[in-house]
């Protein structure tokens, strides 16, 4: 897959006092991708792909981070008070996953007890991707949370028991039972939860202006939310709970809406990505 490092510049000029001030983006210009940019300390953003504006805030040092959703627009015009840029964005050809073997329950619930956890644990979801934390972990270079062969790509349309779903919104990389799951950059956890339906162990992860990263089917899970954390901390460890059929971590991405693909803040991305699940 192309993946597009690119740094654009993007002359304005400020008012007061009367200087050339850049804006300046790098990233990955995909689906599933993300920007990272610089402008104005505590200016307005806005990301229009023609069919939906976004608006963030730069942080005091003036960064800010935009996510490119998997099903991205072909551009994307970013406004800020030290100019404006159209980035073109890359598409991605993505396959198709089959699992089978899974519990009903797991697939198409029916059980009114289990659809009445099932929306709970929704409304936790969301409250976590909410998030808005003070931090700039975006702006780190990314470490893998934990190490092994990707045994399901990101953005696979996923077809289980059958049945077609959503597509796959994680990068799965298989791992032991109990191997440590590590933060991939400073952030802030904004849910955890041992025991989900779907995630079992969960962890949402805010690196900063609702960038959340997400951790799947952890087996036990070591911080709690509002807990502020470092790159390389432990944030808990491979299982396989929920909807799993073996040990494996799935890490997810999302801002604002948008599913990322999380492997791409990697600088060299997964040692084994070839191996993937059709």
């Amino acid at each position: 897959m192309i993946r597009p490092h690119l740094w654009v510049l993007v002359w304005g000029l400020v008012v007061m006092p009367v200087l050339a001030t850049a804006l300046e983006v790098r990233g990955v210009f995909s689906q599933g991708g993300y920007v990272v940019g610089e402008t104005q300390p505590h200016a307005t953003i806005t990301a229009s792909n023609g069919e939906r504006t976004l608006t963030t805030t730069a942080n005091a040092d003036g960064l800010f981070v935009l996510g490119l959703d998997r099903d991205a627009a072909s551009t994307l015009t970013v406004k800020t008070p030290s100019g404006n840029t159209t980035i073109p964005i890359t598409a991605v050809e993505y396959n198709i996953q089959r699992i089978n073997g899974l519990p009903p329950s797991q697939v198409s619930p029916v059980n009114p007890k289990l659809l009445k956890r099932i929306r709970a644990e929704a409304k936790l979801k969301r409250q976590g991707y909410a998030s808005q934390a003070d931090v700039a972990g975006f702006a780190q270079t990314f470490i893998p949370p934990v190490t092994g062969p990707v045994t399901g790509a990101f953005g696979n349309q996923r077809v289980l028991n059958g049945e077609p779903k959503r597509p796959h919104y994680g990068v799965d990389i298989a791992a032991p039972k109990g191997s440590p799951i590590v933060a991939p950059a400073d952030g802030i956890v904004s849910l955890a939860n041992n025991d989900m339906h779907y995630e079992g162990g969960l962890v949402f992860l805010d690196h900063g202006q609702g960038l959340v990263s997400v951790y799947l089917h952890m087996d036990s899970v070591a911080v709690k939310a509002g807990q502020r954390v470092k790159q390389g901390e432990v944030l808990g460890t491979v299982g396989a709970k929920g909807r799993a059929t073996g040990p494996h971590l799935c890490w997810r991405m999302r801002w604002q809406g948008q599913n990322m693909d999380p492997s791409l803040w990697l600088d060299d991305g997964f040692t084994d990505p070839a191996k993937t699940a059709d």
